[in-house]
């Protein structure tokens, strides 16, 4: 019965009438890769992906003036479980990608400490590493004015999930020895733009990681090679690639990246600054816009995240908000990391809207994008975390419900 079922579901309710001459490489006839060897054991020395998933690649903008200092979206809809493949996780540079030389990159950190040190690769990796589970967002995923788009990376594709492994930065801090006035450090990385961000001393003696692999092997030049600032649950733009400096400082340097970027402007005129947290949210991937599905069973699933811990539970609607109900959420539910949520749909076949909604182990609850604005007004861009809809229409063609007014 349970094999039945599962044809039915997965031909959309009608099981394939068996027709050798309609499917020549399907059951029972012998399909034409059975028929010959495939290929030899080392003939790709660096695995690739199927041809046949060419689609899942990364989300890049056409006709930009200039790609220096842009972004690549990570194919969210395309993909399962939680972890991101390195070669589809996102982008956001500033100046480029430097092509760094390891063995020649160093890390100073200087300022408030008793020992200023430079280290190299090599003595940055001799200390006792870890690894550890977590996400990584943009701050600006999406603007306030983007949230028209039509699939699930062009909204929130600035977001990706990966193992990472390094040291913890106060294991660091502790042997360079920190000097009472030590509040910020101030980090530089390496690339043309020389992007610089102020963090919190209390953020790097809590969970702050030197990072220098990403889900097993060394960090590609695209994510910071060879190494990283890592501070999970913060705002994309503060995890500084290809790290060559921690300055120890009283106060923030008030860098370009902490006043006239990565502020969010306030209704009343003023501007919130040193937002770092990114606060709890989701989205359905899967069924999301431009996808089909057909009438009856379809399991709803997508991903959720906090900045500030752990997700609690992820609410469902499929009714557009009328009504809620809790989907599961797969194992494991970390800090700072994305989970994966379920929901088992059997689905009329009647016009409707679907929504999914974030709870994290604080208590605080995703808002809908009404419930945001009321707060930040429109003229932000950092920091939405609002729920998104997704329509389904009659012919089970989905799409973005969110409509210009």
């Amino acid at each position: 019965m349970l094999g039945g079922a599962a044809i039915a579901v997965a031909s959309g309710g009608k099981a394939a009438a068996l027709d050798a001459s309609a499917d020549p490489n399907g059951p029972p006839n012998i399909p034409e890769w059975m028929k010959q060897p495939g290929a030899d054991v080392g003939s790709q020395i660096y695995g690739t992906p199927s041809p046949f998933e060419k689609k899942v690649v990364r989300n890049v903008p056409k006709k930009l003036k200039q790609y220096t200092s842009a972004s690549s979206r990570t194919p969210l809809q395309e993909l399962d479980g939680i972890i991101t493949p390195n070669g589809v996780f996102y982008e956001r540079h500033h100046g480029g990608i430097p092509e760094i030389d390891p063995a020649q990159h160093r890390l100073m950190i200087h300022g408030l400490v008793e020992r200023p040190m430079i280290f190299t690769m090599d003595q940055i990796r001799r200390y006792p590493s870890e690894s550890r589970i977590h996400f990584l967002e943009c701050s600006g995923n999406p603007g306030f004015e983007a949230i028209y788009s039509k699939t699930a990376s062009d909204l929130v594709g600035l977001l990706s999930c990966a193992e990472w492994t390094g040291v913890p930065l106060k294991t660091v801090l502790d042997d360079v020895g920190l000097k009472p006035g030590a509040k910020w450090i101030v980090a530089e990385g390496a690339d043309a733009a020389a992007l610089t961000r102020s963090i919190p001393i209390e953020k790097c003696l809590d969970d702050a990681m030197l990072v220098y692999s990403q889900n097993g092997e060394r960090l590609r030049p695209a994510q910071g090679y060879p190494l990283r600032l890592l501070l999970p649950g913060f705002e994309g733009n503060t995890n500084v690639k290809w790290l060559r400096r921690l300055h120890v400082v009283t106060e923030p340097v008030y860098s370009r990246e902490e006043t006239s970027k990565y502020t969010d402007l306030m209704p009343d005129g003023t501007a919130r600054q040193f937002t770092f947290y990114m606060e709890a949210k989701s989205i359905i991937t899967r069924p999301s816009g431009t996808q089909k599905i057909e009438k009856g069973f379809n399991e709803i699933t997508g991903l959720a995240w906090s900045g500030h811990g752990k997700i609690a539970k992820v609410d469902i609607s499929t009714d557009g908000g009328k009504s809620w109900q809790t989907a599961k959420l797969q194992e494991p539910v970390l800090t700072r990391a994305l989970v994966r949520f379920r929901f088992p749909w059997t689905w009329d076949g009647k016009p409707t809207v679907i929504l999914s909604r974030a709870t994290d182990e604080t208590g605080y609850v995703q808002p809908s994008f009404d419930e945001l604005k009321a707060v930040r007004g429109l003229k932000s861009f950092y920091h939405n975390n609002a729920m998104q809809p997704w329509k389904v229409a009659e012919s089970g063609e989905v799409s973005n419900a969110n409509v210009k007014a």
